[in-house]
């Protein structure tokens, strides 16, 4: 996934002279998880840049370059480093579009190394997409796979709205095909598997886990079906409901914490949509609601095969009163 969404970066920056890329490391090192690796040196240093430790900063001077008719690129290098630019998310970016009018638009994309997995310390790993996804203005996206990642960042940086996106660093070294020429859709969700029985609707490296998930199932005869569903706003509401119209019931996972995450929309999208239908009431494998923990408990606080496995099993006997 490292190299597509390189090669996506590169690419853009070909294709747009206004566009521009920065952030703490992004120049001459290529970023932490080397995704703007060589981009400097084929592109310019006026062009890809380091800036300071200051991601308020760096958020507030994104800004300003897309009011002069730029279109950024920044990266927080991890997604912990966001909080301390969430007043300009969601003061600035998000609302400048609005404030004017219609006449200063944000073509803005945040990169944000986003989840758990690779066992990081506080503030290095954290699920902020319920929270990023609250606020009006704001698009919010996540790839699953290196093809996924090529064609949607590559999308997100056309956009002429704030576009927030997710990349899921515990798949930044999955290894995968990605096809240049066959984008498909680059909006709303994607069936990456399909079956009958029950619909497990994940984002970001939830989706992988999932899929594996649903192998073991086949092995007792269960026919999972598996839901990408990429961009978590706007949700693709129509894909959703057409996924469990089809297998009548479903199971929402991620890492954020249970309590207003971003399952319960989910949720409430499949009921107010397929209530009729719907077998059982929807199931959700999450996080916990503590703090993102540190590396060494990361195992436990991540939804794992078994979880999810339990999750499906719920599902699948409940019984009406």
């Amino acid at each position: 996934m490292q190299q597509a969404l390189n090669r996506a970066l590169d690419e853009v920056l070909a294709e747009n002279p206004r566009t521009l890329i920065f952030g703490e490391d992004c120049g001459r090192l290529g970023g932490v998880f080397r995704i703007t690796d060589g981009l400097q040196a084929k592109h310019g240093a006026q062009r890809v840049f380091d800036t300071p430790l200051a991601e308020s900063g760096i958020l507030g001077m994104s800004v300003g370059l897309a009011m002069a008719g730029f279109h950024p690129i920044p990266e927080v290098q991890f997604d912990g480093f966001a909080y301390p630019a969430i007043n300009q998310i969601v003061c600035q970016v998000a609302r400048m579009n609005y404030r004017s009018r219609g006449t200063l638009p944000m073509p803005i994309t945040l990169r944000v190394p986003s989840f758990g997995g690779i066992r990081a310390p506080e503030h290095h790993g954290e699920s902020l997409e319920a929270l990023f996804a609250h606020v009006p203005g704001l698009k919010v996206v996540s790839p699953s796979n290196p093809h996924e990642a090529y064609h949607l960042l590559k999308y997100a940086a056309t956009r002429p709205d704030p576009v927030i996106f997710m990349e899921p660093k515990s798949r930044y070294w999955q290894k995968g095909e990605v096809d240049v020429a066959k984008s498909g859709s680059p909006t709303g969700a994607k069936v990456m598997r399909e079956g009958r029985h029950l619909t497990l609707v994940a984002w970001g490296a939830m989706v992988a886990r999932c899929l594996q998930v649903a192998e073991l199932a086949a092995e007792d005869g269960i026919d999972v079906e598996v839901l990408d569903l990429r961009w978590l706003k706007p949700i693709d509401a129509e894909a959703l409901a057409a996924s469990v119209r089809k297998t009548r019931r479903a199971v929402v996972v991620h890492e954020a914490p249970l309590t207003s995450g971003l399952g319960a929309e989910v949720a409430q999208l499949i009921t107010q949509a397929c209530f009729d239908t719907l077998k059982a009431p929807v199931e959700r494998v999450t996080g916990f609601d503590v703090p993102y923990p540190s590396g060494d408990l990361e195992d436990e606080y991540i939804p794992n095969i078994d979880r999810i496995l339990f999750g499906i099993q719920r599902v699948l006997e409940y019984k009406r009163g």
